[in-house]
């Protein structure tokens, strides 16, 4: 027995089974490589879902990291600690925001947008005691927190797990008619991904979030969105908004922010937007500590130095364009914005997982995601060179 077989064997006996992970087990990681316990090398194409933008044990994240490990890693928000403030002023001037509220996974900063949106509209609408709606999308992600499975689309995520929170109205993603005809004098928001990445790599159409963010001023809702998985350059802009006049009113981030080392989260918007809260109504014991605030700045500079936006821009557009060069019979579509792809496979192929297993023999690591689509998305410090390694193999398996 292999020494990956060893441990996948130790972690199936003792780990919960929410998870269907592809066979390999990644013991050490620099860049976009990684390799597994046996020494084997596979190329990252994944990101652990667009939180290693940077490449994995980015140099300057890990020095930041160290140095803050040998002064302060945790204060609770009880004191001040010496990073968060400098951090939050950085990061609200890296998205133009006023203010920012920290926390540590994607999930705790939409729960927290939840909130925030939540106690801003009975103070602006005339929202009736504890009827306050938000407006989602079918076929979103935004976590899996009981809330936020209370309004997702698919079965699958809710199943066992009710009763669930009422507050939340469904419409089509990508339908600006479908969000006005919804808002009513309960509506406090609406609340939507500018790509549905767990949805399949979903690109809604042009003009659709500036038409979004024009419907929610017109009618004084707030305009929110989820730039976990797209932000930082993922998208090839800084956030994916910005292909669009759609800046949001609130923005809730995360993965990236930790620079692939640390989960950092954090929602910014207007003072007058975050300015609902007072002492008592919203916490986090983590939330802004010193090392993530430190790691998060570190993350920060790494983006604006490296340019890594415009990399992702750049490298996107020629990779999508080498994926529809194949020309594969078993290829419906190949779909993203920047170094965030999905290659949707013919339903009759059966299914994306066999394809991705094909290519993790190969050396290839990516992941399927709402069954048929195939998900690239390696950090944003892929070269061309690599690129042109990984299209080499997906060629070859994607050709019948």
């Amino acid at each position: 027995m292999s020494e990956s077989q060893r441990i996948i064997e130790v972690t199936e006996k003792f780990s919960a089974n929410n998870y269907h992970p592809l066979p390999v087990v990644i013991a050490e990681a620099e860049g976009i490589w990684v390799e597994d316990a046996d020494g084997k090398r596979y190329m990252d194409m994944l990101s652990s879902y667009s939180a290693v933008n940077h490449g994995h044990r980015h140099p300057q994240i890990i020095e930041a990291m160290i140095e803050q490990a040998g002064k302060l890693t945790l204060t609770s928000r009880a004191f001040h600690n010496d990073q968060m403030g400098p951090f939050l002023r950085e990061l609200c001037d890296y998205c133009g925001a006023e203010m920012a509220l920290p926390m540590n996974t994607g999930a705790e900063a939409v729960e927290t947008a939840i909130k925030t949106v939540r106690k801003w509209g009975y103070g602006n609408r005339p929202v009736a005691p504890n009827r306050a709606e938000i407006i989602v999308c079918d076929g979103n992600f935004h976590g899996r927190t009981t809330t936020i499975i209370s309004f997702s689309s698919e079965e699958e995520y809710k199943q066992g797990f009710g009763p669930f929170t009422p507050g939340f109205v469904l419409i089509p993603y990508g339908d600006a008619d479908a969000l006005e005809a919804a808002i009513n004098d309960n509506t406090v928001g609406f609340m939507t991904e500018p790509i549905q990445g767990e949805g399949g790599v979903i690109v809604p159409p042009d003009g659709y979030l500036s038409r979004c963010r024009e419907i929610c001023s017109r009618h004084g809702i707030l305009f929110v969105l989820d730039e976990i998985q797209t932000g930082f350059g993922r998208s090839g802009k800084r956030f994916a908004h910005m292909y669009e006049d759609a800046e949001p009113d609130v923005l809730i981030l995360g993965k990236a922010l930790g620079g692939g080392v640390y989960p950092v989260s954090a929602v910014t918007a207007s003072a007058e937007v975050l300015g609902v809260f007072r002492p008592g109504d919203h916490g986090s014991t983590f939330g802004g500590n010193p090392l993530a605030a430190a790691i998060g700045r570190a993350s920060l500079r790494v983006l604006t130095d490296e340019k890594l936006d415009e990399r992702s821009f750049d490298l996107g557009r020629y990779f999508r364009q080498q994926l529809r060069e194949i020309g594969s019979p078993l290829v419906k579509e190949v779909r993203g914005r920047g170094l965030l792809i999905g290659v949707e496979l013919e339903s009759e192929v059966g299914g994306a997982r066999p394809y991705c297993e094909e290519l993790m023999e190969r050396g290839i690591l990516c992941k399927e995601t709402h069954e048929d689509v195939i998900r690239f998305a390696p950090p944003l410090v892929i070269t061309r060179d690599e690129i042109d390694q990984a299209l080499a193999h997906v060629r070859a398996v994607l050709t019948p």
